[in-house]
């Protein structure tokens, strides 16, 4: 690190150097989130650590849209299972995100993510790539609910599933089997009495044109690609390491288990974002102190790397 700048604790502290250095040297780099990043938040994430998908396929898009009983199933799951996302707050992974904004170590964001819990940190040049799970559409006249307000109406609705018993799953997701779901009563546009959709990407959608142009100018604004908590399975995210790799862009990821672009990393950490993070902002701000520059000096029990 910089002059008269060592740490003595071990493999998470040289990691955390490595990752320093690698902002300071690339300090418009875009940093690229997923679901690993809020795992410590309470919200359960999509894969296991060779990013094969757990549990039930997922609800497509068009089949929200089509079928009533595909939109029955998802927002009796949904009743069930928001609340647990809703309460759920940043952990020391998102704070450290909006802290190496704020000090000009990175460019902008780019979440996978739906639980906009980097705007709760502090995070200001986010783009959501997949939407917002706290906002509703209606999908005949557009107008815009807020996620709590439609789950009064489902309660409303519904009060017989207010104690149902269900696991949580990600995204505000919850397990609830079929045969609760025959009384269920799906939620209505209060201004026109249309189908209410959660305002994300569905799987079998695309992300809207617009937010994709936005994303591929941040990516070729960006000096750099950072990875944190995705095994970048889903395309929309893995073209962007793509995308670095064919513009010569270094690319580092922070992420417990395989990726996709694992042979396009020039580093690759197995550490939790929220353990690591926050020591790389301590190590940049005391940087910041004394010298312009950050510089390897790794202290280890036998040596100095």
């Amino acid at each position: 690190m910089a002059e008269g700048f060592t740490v003595h604790d071990g493999a998470a502290h040289a990691h955390a150097e490595k990752l320093a250095e690698f902002l300071d040297r690339h300090p418009r780099a875009l940093v690229l989130t997923g679901a690993g990043l809020s795992t410590a938040s309470g919200i359960p994430d999509y894969r296991d650590r060779d990013g094969t998908r757990r549990g039930r396929p997922p609800i497509h898009g068009p089949d929200f849209r089509k079928y009533e009983q595909v939109r029955k199933r998802y927002w009796a799951r949904s009743m069930i299972g928001w609340p647990v996302l809703s309460r759920a707050r940043p952990n020391p992974g998102h704070v450290a995100i909006a802290a190496l904004e704020k000090i000009g170590h990175i460019g902008s964001v780019l979440t996978q993510n739906v639980d906009g819990l980097h705007g709760q940190a502090g995070s200001h040049g986010v783009l959501e790539l997949h939407g917002n799970i706290h906002s509703v559409v209606c999908l005949d006249c557009s107008a815009l609910f807020p996620r709590a307000f439609v789950q009064g109406q489902l309660a409303d609705a519904n009060p017989h599933m207010l104690h149902a018993d269900a696991t949580p799953l990600p995204d505000g997701d919850a397990s609830v089997e079929p045969a609760e779901l025959a009384e269920f009563r799906l939620p209505q546009c209060v201004c026109c009495g249309g189908t209410l959709m959660p305002n994300v990407v569905f799987f079998g959608d695309n992300v809207p044109p617009a937010r994709t142009a936005i994303a591929l100018d941040q990516m070729e604004r960006a000096d750099a690609l950072l990875v944190v908590g995705s095994s970048l399975m889903v395309y929309s995210g893995f073209r962007f390491c793509r995308m670095a790799q064919a513009s010569g862009k270094p690319i580092a990821a922070i992420n417990l288990g395989r990726t996709r672009a694992d042979d396009l990393l020039d580093i690759k950490i197995e550490e939790s974002s929220e353990r690591l993070l926050p020591l790389v902002v301590e190590l940049l701000e005391r940087a910041r102190a004394g010298t312009e520059r950050v510089t390897p000096s790794i202290q280890l029990d036998g040596g100095t790397l």
